[in-house]
């Protein structure tokens, strides 16, 4: 038999590695396997269009801004036993997809199913092994998700009524639009997952993307509270801890490249970075700044702006 998934992707300006993400798409296909990819475009680059023709692609247009936008325009017109999602600079591996519909057969009671992503460089080289290394088993991965977990969503899997059952993305939401809706299926149905590399994920030059962390960061904590009010039994102790570590990405961002900017005697940035710090977690960055940690001596260098200033190495 073979099975059909529906495969929603949003573009942005960005053909080549479009090209790429759908040829990464074809390559799995097979007779026991077969694609429905649904293109959601914002962009404006004229080949786009062609390009999605060449693989075979359904191609939809939008003017609204985010992937939410684009990406519902596509799960509209899902018609795939299954749902799967790449973003267009991307790329699956050849063991993507079938290890999950396999799952997802011995599991029907289960809704969606989530794989390993490799981040890499602009080159696809792997910055670090497969993450997560492992989830709950008993299906239920909504509070590590809460707990500062981010699904990518081009490693998930989802039952082709996903839509029907859990609504379409928030257009809302600039930022983190996919985590809200894989936490909305998560809150509501089991998920499972599987130990295998599923996708090349392209990480952004280190240190290169304030703006967006400060943007997202508003998004992040919006669909943060949005969800755990929904948590039984949540204490505030509870609340801060997850709060915590569901920003903690965007702390340790900060607070690595305040450290590493003020040691390349770049205090303006660094000082930039501190801020960021204290938006995301202002308690844990106070205490910091009370410490005899880099983080305060970065902090120190900037306020006098003082390049020359020599900070200590971190303590082991």
């Amino acid at each position: 038999m073979t099975r059909r998934v529906s495969v929603i992707i949003a573009t942005y300006g960005r053909p080549l590695l479009l090209r790429e993400a759908l040829a990464s798409i074809r390559a799995l296909e097979g007779p026991d396997l077969t694609f429905e990819i649904l293109v959601g475009d914002n962009g404006t680059m004229p080949e786009t269009p062609e390009i999605v023709a060449e693989f075979g692609g359904i191609y939809t247009k939008t003017t609204k801004k985010g992937c939410a936008p684009a990406r519902n325009l596509a799960m509209q017109r899902a018609s795939g036993e299954f749902i799967a999602f790449l973003d267009d600079d991307d790329l699956w591996l050849p063991e993507h997809i079938r290890p999950h519909i396999a799952f997802l057969d011995a599991h029907p009671d289960y809704e969606a199913v989530f794989g390993q992503i490799v981040s890499t460089n602009a080159l696809r080289q792997p910055l670090s092994g497969p993450w997560p290394e492992n989830l709950p088993d008993d299906g239920d991965v909504f509070s590590t998700m809460l707990g500062g977990y981010f699904p990518q969503v081009g490693g998930s899997v989802f039952r082709g009524n996903a839509v029907a059952k859990y609504g379409l993305m928030d257009e809302t939401l600039i930022g983190d639009s996919d985590w809200d809706w894989q936490l909305r299926v998560a809150r509501n149905g089991r998920v499972g997952f599987i130990s295998t590399p599923c996708v090349l994920f392209l990480q952004r030059e280190p240190g290169s993307f304030d703006d967006l962390q400060f943007k997202r960061l508003r998004y992040t904590r919006r669909i943060f509270f949005r969800h755990a009010r929904t948590l039984r039994g949540l204490t505030f102790r509870r609340l801060y801890a997850l709060h915590t570590a569901a920003l903690w990405q965007f702390y340790e961002y900060f607070s690595t490249h305040a450290i590493s900017r003020s040691q390349a005697g770049q205090q303006a940035g660094a000082l930039r970075a501190i801020l960021g710090a204290f938006r995301t977690l202002p308690i844990f960055t106070v205490k910091q700044l009370f410490s005899a940690t880099p983080f305060r001596s970065a902090f120190v260098a900037s306020v006098l702006r003082r390049p020359g200033l020599k900070l200590p190495t971190p303590q082991q």
